[in-house]
């Protein structure tokens, strides 16, 4: 879910740039930040990223430039009119000349720096450019997910692989554990045996049925070999897949623990050992995927 795009635009003398940015994260958590002025984009420029993606820590900042245009100069004409009767007045009493125009409108607080009004329209059409360049900010920065995604795809289709490989080296190890618990009960009972301690016929099934149903792993093995087929199924779908492929991972996760805890044979605990690091890898790529 990680990316960067940018995107310019221009209208008239004002130029922006947008810049987007996504990381991985749980949900989708869309942030801007918008110069002083421009508030009304920011519900629109959500709206756009909601439409795109559905998972990610999205960051959006818009830089403008107003440029350089000319200042809009006003005349404050009390002031001048009242400088020009002081003036006048001045030159009436004595030998002085009165003042120049120039001199007079460089008197502070005489020529006044105004902002220019902007009409609705004009701001209404720097608007819809600003959101028709942030549409190319986003198009780039899905493409940029969409490639990471693709390089992403290939680690999680090998991790599912060595999790089936798995499944099915402890399908065949499952399959001698009913052997290697009659080979212990016999055992034991040998031993029970020499020391002069019967035991019924009747008791020994009981106690053999009994370690049978503890030891079978058939079930875990079979909702094992599920999972994968659904964990493909999410691979190859073209909608997002990141929340449930996290889910299943947890799913492989609990199967993997039930099939360590029935294991009556070093080897098939071994691979349910590796089953479960094998499917931390899993959960932890789930984490990068939309």
């Amino acid at each position: 879910m990680t990316g960067y795009a940018a995107a310019d635009g221009a209208l008239g003398s004002v130029t922006w740039t947008w810049e987007a940015r996504s990381v991985n994260g749980k949900g989708l958590d869309v942030r801007l930040r918008l110069p002083p002025g421009l508030d009304a984009l920011e519900a629109p420029a959500k709206a756009a990223s909601a439409k795109r993606f559905a998972r990610g820590n999205v960051s959006i900042a818009l830089r403008v430039d107003q440029g350089e245009a000319p200042p809009n100069l006003r005349i404050n004409r009390p002031l001048l009119d009242r400088l020009i009767a002081l003036s006048r007045e001045i030159g009436a009493q004595s030998d002085i000349a009165p003042p120049r125009l120039d001199g007079l409108l460089a008197v502070r607080g005489v020529i006044e720096t105004v902002e220019a009004e902007e009409a609705p329209e004009t701001a209404k059409a720097r608007e819809a450019a600003m959101l028709a360049s942030l549409d190319t900010a986003l198009e780039g920065l899905a493409r940029a997910r969409g490639d990471e995604g693709a390089r992403l795809a290939q680690t999680v289709v090998e991790l599912i692989d060595e999790i089936e490989r798995l499944v099915a080296r402890a399908r065949d190890v499952a399959a001698l554990q009913p052997q290697i618990i009659r080979q212990r009960i016999r055992a034991r009972l040998d031993e029970i045996m020499a020391a002069g301690t019967t035991v019924s016929e009747d008791r020994l099934a009981q106690e053999l049925a009994l370690l049978a149903v503890k030891a079978d792993v058939a079930e875990e093995l079979e909702r094992l070999t599920s999972h994968v087929a659904q964990a493909r199924e999410l691979v190859d779908a073209k909608e997002p897949a990141g929340r449930r492929l996290d889910f299943l991972a947890q799913e492989f996760n609990r199967e993997a623990n039930t099939l360590c805890s029935k294991s009556t044979d070093t080897a098939l605990t071994r691979i349910g050992l590796d089953l479960k690091l094998a499917v931390d890898r899993l959960r932890e790529q789930a984490q990068n995927v939309e």
